[in-house]
């Protein structure tokens, strides 16, 4: 078999910060996953199974969630609003099927309590722009 060749992508890289690595075998379905600096072990399962382990998609789910905090905080910081303690954000990450091929859709909901709307909707437009998660899934999320 011939190996799989990368798709190019628009935006390249300059300068790479960090590399995160991972192994997995087994897939989804009864697998697991580790890092390779062993903070994380993962068993996996398939979503609405009764499986013991977490799946992709709630992976996914934190890893966004986490990174879009983190740059409402960034932008923030920029414009000089002072953040609420209880900043959240949480992701919805859907696994389904369209024309017989598997798709993700996301959401993400921020609670920014006390914050006038117009501010908040500005450091979401703001972090949206900055989160390099927001960046890979530009176009095929909703927030």
């Amino acid at each position: 078999m011939a190996p799989l060749e990368e798709k190019p992508t628009i935006t390249q890289i300059e300068k790479v910060l960090y590399t995160a690595k991972a192994h997995t075998t087994g897939g989804r379905d009864g697998g697991a996953s580790r890092t390779s600096d062993g903070h994380l072990e993962a068993k996996l399962s398939v979503p609405a199974t009764s499986g013991t382990g977490t799946n992709p998609e709630q992976l996914f789910a934190v890893g966004w969630s986490a990174c879009f905090l983190s740059a409402i905080k960034i932008v923030a910081a920029r414009v000089k609003v002072r953040l609420p303690a209880d900043l959240a954000v949480d992701a919805e990450v859907d696994l389904g099927t369209t024309g017989g091929g598997y798709l993700l859709q996301a959401r993400l909901k921020v609670n920014l309590p006390g914050i006038e709307r117009e501010v908040a909707q500005a450091l979401v437009d703001g972090a949206h722009r900055e989160c390099p998660y927001s960046k890979a899934t530009h176009g095929t999320s909703t927030w």
